[in-house]
């Protein structure tokens, strides 16, 4: 049985997190509260979404996370790749760290790289946008987390000038 893990289905829920607040540096602590995950987990998943090119964090003070290009550039491929390694079916393709013990007497040594090429074509063919709708999923919740912070930063401002 094909099966993604449960890593890779959080990333996808971080990823629509983002998309839900396009344009926005978003918190790791605002993301996990958004997404109902811990803490520790969006950060990691951040991190390895970030070296994917997937994500684009911001250090500082008004630091955080945001999507690195517009969900309908993102594809299920990449993120699956960021989270778990190389699509594969199985051990013998190429680029694997630890190829199978067997490559060099197997009748189908080369032969799954194109069932692995084609399952990784299909899977690029997939972008983000399609897989989700940002608004439906997170309906206001996660605006009215900002709001008392935005509100804030406005009154700060505010008496300032």
């Amino acid at each position: 049985m094909l099966r993604l893990n449960r890593m890779t289905d959080y990333a996808i829920l971080l990823l629509a997190s983002l998309a839900s607040r396009q344009g926005e540096v978003v918190t790791a602590g605002a993301i996990a509260a958004h997404t109902q995950l811990n803490q520790p987990t969006v950060a990691k998943l951040a991190k390895a979404l970030v070296k994917a090119g997937v994500v684009r964090a911001e250090r500082g003070v008004n630091g955080g996370y945001c999507l690195a290009r517009p969900a309908m550039a993102i594809n299920a491929a990449e993120v699956i790749e960021a989270i778990e390694g190389p699509i594969a079916l199985t051990a013998c393709v190429e680029g694997v760290e630890e190829p199978c013990e067997t490559r060099h007497g197997c009748f189908m040594s080369g032969h799954w790289n194109e069932v692995n090429s084609s399952i990784k074509d299909a899977l690029e063919k997939v972008t983000l946008d399609r897989l989700f709708n940002p608004e439906a999923m997170f309906p206001d919740t996660g605006q009215a987390e900002l709001k008392p912070n935005l509100e804030t930063a406005e009154a700060v401002s505010q008496k300032m000038s």
